[in-house]
């Protein structure tokens, strides 16, 4: 799994509140969309600049389609990467920390060690 790029996509689509609702509404357009448009932006760099071609593993792009924030840090997601970014999209659908409870009780069968989160 590229870590980094999975965390890429959670970290610059969380930070920008009208992709927060296009991937919530859209996830697999959301998700094809940034991997051709944004994967290979470096970031915090002016677009022009850009890295070698980076893509999503099926795997990876499944689990962001899906909004499966349980496989995602399985595979080494960053855990507050997810649950920042699903709080977003989220939390206004549930009673308030409704969606928390509801991310933590998700996660409840992953014990120590966690996955590696390490990029």
């Amino acid at each position: 799994m590229s870590k980094y790029l999975v965390n890429k996509f959670l970290y610059t689509v969380d930070r920008d509140p009208d992709l927060v609702e296009r991937y919530k509404t859209d996830p697999a357009g959301t998700v094809a969309w940034w991997e051709t448009e944004k994967a290979n932006e470096l970031l915090n760099c002016v677009a022009a600049e850009r890295s070698t071609y980076q893509r999503f593993t099926d795997e990876e792009r499944a689990a962001l389609v899906d909004q499966d924030h349980v496989r995602l840090f399985e595979m080494g997601a960053h855990p507050f990467l997810t649950l920042t970014l699903f709080i977003a999209m989220f939390e206004h659908d549930h009673e308030p920390l409704g969606y928390v409870k509801a991310y933590a009780a998700k996660m409840s069968h992953i014990s120590l060690p966690y996955p590696d989160i390490a990029t």
